[in-house]
């Protein structure tokens, strides 16, 4: 071949090579952008609603949530609702109920938080001196302070709140969303749970269970001190014959699922198995804290001396990037599963709230403040939707012969802030003692109906059909809590 000839064969297969790789960015522009408008345009016919495409049923405030969860019921009286008849009353029998017996056994006198609340933001909303860092966001927050549960045992109370029935075997609400919007980062899951360094919390992964739901949509554990496994290549095996084998792989998994369309396990592991191929590149740099400069490890606290704090704090930020690259649901834990000391590893404070809950707060504090705030100075909190949970709340007595409380299903609270919420709201209210839910007592089906509709998600038109019923998360009660929109 001459000198000629062979420059512009070289040439043109370089244009080639730069049209295919242009031609390939555009298509995946091109589909990026298509799930945008779907998602971003109201649809006026929920009959050609389509899931897991990025489209929602009418124009969304958020397209990404963020789930705290504080295992082993967090007091509600101790940290979000002010009751100053307790502080009255303190040391005295609760009217009406003197005698209460309640899941550990029989009650004492009413008992007042051992600390101030103290009121905080332009609202002057008090909360308890033991959160000072979350008290600079309480004017961004809607309060639902009259929450209940259909149980009064952490491990059916933890699934009741992720999933709205407190047995096993049911969808939980990333789950549920996952299969509604999909993802928006093909190289990262859509569903992250980041488990505390203590530990899972009661009744473990049932709690971001697929349930009924396609295998995929079951949450994709991670976390700063649990790196996802089995991602790395091992060196015997070169990058060609990884490659041959995955292609065989995948052929012999999908002339399978051909054969079992009705398999949602086998397509879910096919994907499962794509997207760690993926993942190979993508999860290193998402997991990499190390490229976060200094002054962000000081604001979430990854350099305290206290490990508990530097370790929730890491898994904030570890959060925070899943957030901004596109996982459309992080489900964050803070505390893990009763131990065989109360109030050690989680909330569950019946014996010495005072030293559990000292121990406990500042863990919380600091870091969820920082992710907060750094969520509004990068603009994420614009679409993203932060929701507070805990399974129940605690009683106002203490419990005979202790320092602590016990469950409360009756009454607690809940929160949300960020696209489309109200901040500075207080929706609901317990009693003047904390016991029960009494002014506009809401369900964990209503709290969840509103997360939906600002997801741009119709309740009643998300559904699955499974043993004979259409199921939803909100089961048959929902209603939007229209109080706390923006």
């Amino acid at each position: 071949m001459s000198a000629e000839r062979s420059i512009f064969a070289s040439s043109t297969r370089r244009r080639f090579l730069d049209g295919v790789t242009t031609g390939l960015m555009g298509v995946g522009l091109a589909d990026l952008m298509g799930r945008r408008v779907l998602a971003s345009a109201p649809g006026s016919d929920l009959t050609q609603w389509r899931p897991g495409m990025g489209a929602s049923h009418f124009a969304p405030k958020a397209r990404r949530v963020l789930q705290i969860f504080c295992p082993g019921a967090a007091s509600h009286i101790d940290l979000w609702e002010h009751k100053p008849m307790l502080e009255k009353m303190h040391d005295k029998p609760m009217p009406g109920e003197e005698n209460l017996v309640s899941f550990q056994g029989k009650n004492g006198p009413l008992m007042k938080s051992p600390w101030a609340f103290v009121p905080a933001g332009q609202s002057g909303k008090r909360i308890s001196s033991l959160l000072p860092h979350m008290a600079q966001h309480v004017d961004d927050i809607a309060f639902f302070h009259g929450m209940s549960s259909k149980t009064n045992t952490h491990g059916p109370g933890c699934v009741f709140v992720n999933t709205g029935h407190p047995t096993e075997g049911f969808p939980s609400q990333g789950a549920w969303i996952s299969y509604a919007l999909g993802s928006e980062n093909e190289n990262l899951p859509t569903y992250v749970a980041i488990p505390d360094i203590r530990g899972e919390p009661p009744n473990g992964k049932a709690n971001w269970s697929n349930g009924f739901l396609p295998a995929r949509h079951q949450a994709i554990v991670m976390a700063a001190h649990q790196p996802i496994r089995n991602l790395t290549r091992p060196e015997a095996v070169s990058l060609k014959e990884e490659r041959a084998t995955r292609d065989l792989l995948n052929f012999l998994n999908e002339e399978h699922a051909a054969a079992h369309p009705e398999e949602s396990e086998l397509r879910a592991r096919i994907s499962a198995y794509e997207l760690a191929a993926r993942m190979q590149l993508s999860a290193p740099e998402v997991s990499d804290l190390a490229a976060e400069p200094q002054h962000v490890h000081r604001l979430y606290g990854t350099d305290s001396s206290n490990s508990l704090l530097a370790a929730y704090a890491r898994n904030c930020i570890l959060a925070r990037r899943l957030l901004e690259r596109g996982v459309r649901y992080v489900n964050l834990y803070c505390a893990s599963r009763a131990s065989g000391v109360d109030g050690l590893l989680n909330w569950d404070a019946h014996k010495t709230l005072k030293a559990d809950y000292e121990r406990h707060a500042p863990v919380f504090d600091q870091p969820t403040a920082a992710l907060l705030t750094d969520l509004k100075a990068r603009g994420l909190m614009d679409d993203t939707l932060v929701l507070w949970t805990t399974e129940f709340g605690r009683m106002p007595t203490h419990q005979e012969g202790t320092a602590g409380r016990d469950h409360n299903p009756d009454g607690f609270t809940l929160w949300m802030m960020g696209a489309g919420v109200k901040g500075g709201t207080s929706y609901g209210a317990t009693d003047d003692f904390g016991r029960r839910a009494e002014r506009d007592p809401t369900t964990v089906w209503q709290f969840y109906s509103t997360v939906l509709h600002l997801l741009g998600l119709d309740y009643e038109h998300l559904s699955w059909y499974h043993n004979g019923l259409d199921r939803r998360l909100t089961d048959v009660h929902g209603k939007v809590i229209r109080a706390v929109l923006a």
